[in-house]
């Protein structure tokens, strides 16, 4: 049932960005494209969707989106600092007039007691410099994270663009 609810929020977010008239663009590390997927899903998306980052390493979020190095280096990828870097470096690139960035620890390794398998951060942008971040820690095997992820990360988009 997740994945249903997964593509009712990207059907949501399409008409809002579509009725608004806006495009955005992705940059995902631990959900490795699953946003942008959900978002390309449905006919007619190339109308709001500019496109979309993997930078799963460091390097890749350095080099594609512009992350400085002693961000990742003093926060760590999975910060707040690094996805308001990744939200920015994606609308800087791209021409879109918001952005959503997703870096987290889906496991089953990789955490620590600062940062747990589960725990994700989440950043939105908007072309005018406005960024609203925010983290998670999800519960689950490492699909379970991911998912829940990509649709916190839609309906997150979503719930600021009614209210904004």
């Amino acid at each position: 049932m997740s994945e249903d609810r997964l593509q009712r929020s990207s059907e949501q977010l399409g008409q809002l960005l579509q009725l608004r008239g806006l495009r955005v663009v992705t940059a995902e590390s631990c959900t490795g494209g699953w946003i942008g997927k959900a978002l390309t899903d449905i006919a007619g998306s190339s109308a709001w969707v500019e496109g979309g980052f993997i930078s799963y390493s460091n390097q890749c979020k350095q080099s594609m989106l512009g992350v400085d190095p002693a961000l990742l280096q003093h926060h760590g990828a999975v910060s707040e600092s690094v996805v308001r870097a990744m939200a920015a470096g994606a609308l800087q690139r791209t021409g879109a007039d918001l952005s959503i960035a997703v870096s987290g620890v889906a496991g089953p390794a990789g955490g620590s007691a600062g940062k747990p398998v589960g725990l994700v951060w989440f950043a939105w942008a908007r072309a005018a410099g406005e960024v609203r971040a925010e983290s998670v820690r999800f519960s689950g095997d490492r699909e379970a994270v991911r998912l829940e992820a990509a649709i916190f990360a839609l309906r997150g988009l979503r719930g600021w663009l009614d209210v904004g």
